[in-house]
């Protein structure tokens, strides 16, 4: 789950990790454009010459040298994540609905989520004793760190950071751009770019080989060159280990982000529609519509407290 919350410059790249830790399917996708802005964003025609394919890559990799920074800064703040599940029929019908409410924590650069409702219903005794059992492991796992194991565990997440930049400078290698119009969306202009997998491609790392199975539209912030939303879609089935999965064509993810606090971008509202087979045995049908909220910032240079405290 860690990486559907890192909803930044991996943004495809996530999808298949929520994709893989779901283990879930959707037999019907949905159209793979948007439909038609409304009035209040309605397109703007552009100007002839407006954006070259140079200036749209070299746009797309600030964008996510900016988006690594939002992830960073994410950090700094907790929120509140629901989601809403659906578990369809074979004939593409729900099935069942699985509502979850959790607060989001950062304790200590760890991502810590605290299960607070179900199905919009308090937890029982026995449930909340077990979440705070989950958030205690982690500070007492952190009390009783020692220097060595401090050291190995930040230079495993530089790695990951230098790793997350290497996947991102191919982003914009792998894809032909094309600049579509401009579009006012919450009063901001954004443009509007098209990503067709580019042919020839060739990744140099393990995560970019898959996107060229992926064509997405992006809106990005005109004053601020920041990603605002994102439609991305697997025109191509993409295999996940030898038999964990199979992502099949059709499935599709949207996201939308929020300006915070006038610092940073978040993610605001995340919908997964997903067609996949685990472990070439069995299918799984699934729906998930994410939202996040409550954002509020904190600082991090604290000492570490007890579940007490926390709460």
């Amino acid at each position: 789950m860690k990486k559907v919350m890192r909803i930044h410059s991996l943004a495809l790249f996530l999808m298949l990790g929520s994709w893989t830790s779901s283990g879930q399917r959707q037999t019907a996708s949905p159209d793979p454009r948007p439909s038609p802005a409304p009035a209040e964003t309605a397109a703007k025609p552009l100007a002839t010459g407006s954006l070259s394919r140079e200036q749209i890559q070299a746009l797309i990799r600030q964008v996510a040298e900016k988006d690594m920074e939002n992830d960073k800064l994410q950090r700094d703040y907790t929120y509140a994540e629901r989601v809403v599940e659906h578990k369809l029929k074979g004939n593409g019908e729900v099935g069942s609905t699985e509502t979850r409410t959790y607060d989001v924590l950062e304790i200590y650069g760890e991502q810590v989520r605290r299960l607070t409702s179900k199905n919009d219903k308090s937890l029982s005794a026995k449930d909340v004793e077990k979440e705070d059992e989950k958030i205690q492991k982690v500070i007492d796992k952190r009390k009783h760190e020692s220097d060595s194991d401090r050291e190995k565990r930040l230079k495993r997440e530089e790695k990951e950071r230098e790793d997350d930049r290497r996947f991102v400078t191919e982003v914009a290698d792998a894809y032909n751009f094309t600049l579509v119009r401009t579009e006012s969306l919450d009063g901001r202009e954004t443009y509007v770019i098209d990503a067709e997998p580019r042919p020839g491609f060739e990744a140099k790392s393990k995560e970019a080989k898959f996107l060229p199975k992926f064509k997405f539209r992006v809106w990005i912030d005109r004053a601020e060159n920041q990603w605002v939303k994102l439609d991305a879609e697997c025109i191509d089935t993409v295999s996940l280990g030898l038999f964990l999965a199979r992502v099949h064509k059709g499935s599709r993810i949207l996201i939308d982000t929020t300006r915070v606090n006038d610092e940073v971008w978040l993610p605001r509202h995340v919908a997964l529609h997903v067609d996949v087979r685990v472990a070439l045995l069995k299918n799984f049908n699934v729906e998930q519509d994410v939202t996040y909220a409550d954002y509020k910032k904190f600082h991090s240079a604290s000492r570490i407290v007890g579940m007490e405290e926390v709460k």
